[in-house]
């Protein structure tokens, strides 16, 4: 199993359809999601929960994260006696957390394991940054934006800016990596997913969630540095020394140690695999 330092495709899988999950792990994505929350009817949980963890008995060729039914549900427990300790579980997402209490309550029943936080709830915004400082555990957090359009009553998609904006605060301040942007739910509208990225990116996030094969180029293509910035970001970089202070580089342009800082980011992407 290898995992990128900087993953940028995160494709959800339905858990009750094993040769779909088998597919999505040669797709080229860089975390796998097996879902056994909104993806898995009610009556299909118990055996979207046996497939997984059979599945994640042995390891697998790329990190693989479950999310977990939401812990105010009658499965979030019984998901949990079955997949914590499989060697083949790389990480947690945890849907529709409201506060730091729903961090603890999973953390203390790990050993360690890589946690993550979806917020699809006004009240799971107005918590972000606390839920994103709420234990060691917690690597990440993300939005729901279906359900968090639906709390909230907003129209259209720009509607979700400042809570997406929010979240990107919050994971900053807590020390977390920038957030990926949730699903772009039309799976053949690969223009509306680009722009919808190229958007995203503007407003600080770093890669995105999929749920299908087909958006993950688009997504990698849009997150990656363009040539234009590489060569920028290696021309910073060059020009940096140990002075302090800002400097001036040949086309009129201020460099200082926040702008260095940004192109290393820009060059430890493409260096990423």
């Amino acid at each position: 199993m290898t995992a990128n330092a900087f993953p940028l495709t995160w494709l959800y899988v339905p858990g009750d359809r094993p040769h779909v999950v088998t597919k999505a792990l040669a797709s080229g994505a860089d975390v796998v999601v097996i879902d056994l929350e909104d993806a898995v009817a009610p009556d299909r949980k118990e055996c979207a929960r046996a497939a997984t963890a059979d599945l994640l008995t042995q390891p697998q060729p790329v990190p693989v994260h479950v999310r977990i039914n939401a812990l105010d549900t009658p499965w979030a427990k019984a998901d949990l006696e079955a997949l914590l300790g499989l060697p083949g579980l790389d990480g947690l997402r945890l849907p529709k957390v409201t506060g730091p209490s729903d961090i603890h309550l999973v953390a203390a029943r790990t050993t360690g394991l890589p946690l993550y936080a979806l917020l699809e709830s006004a009240l799971g915004i107005e918590h972000a940054y606390t839920i994103a400082a709420a234990h060691p555990a917690l690597r990440g957090i993300s939005l729901g934006e279906a359900d968090l359009q639906a709390d909230l009553g907003v129209r259209g998609d720009i509607g979700l800016d400042w809570s997406r904006s929010r979240i990107v605060v919050a994971a900053r301040a807590a020390g977390l990596a920038p957030p990926p942007q949730s699903v772009h739910p039309d799976t053949r509208d690969l223009k509306g997913l680009a722009a919808s990225c190229a958007h995203g990116r503007t407003l600080g996030f770093l890669g995105r969630a999929a749920i299908h094969p087909r958006q993950l180029p688009i997504i990698e293509r849009a997150y990656l540095p363009t040539e234009a910035e590489l060569e920028q970001a290696e021309t910073i970089i060059k020009a940096a020394t140990t002075e302090q202070g800002a400097q001036a580089l040949p086309d009129g342009s201020f460099i200082d140690a926040a702008v260095v800082a940004t192109a290393r980011r820009t060059l430890s992407l493409i260096n990423r695999r």
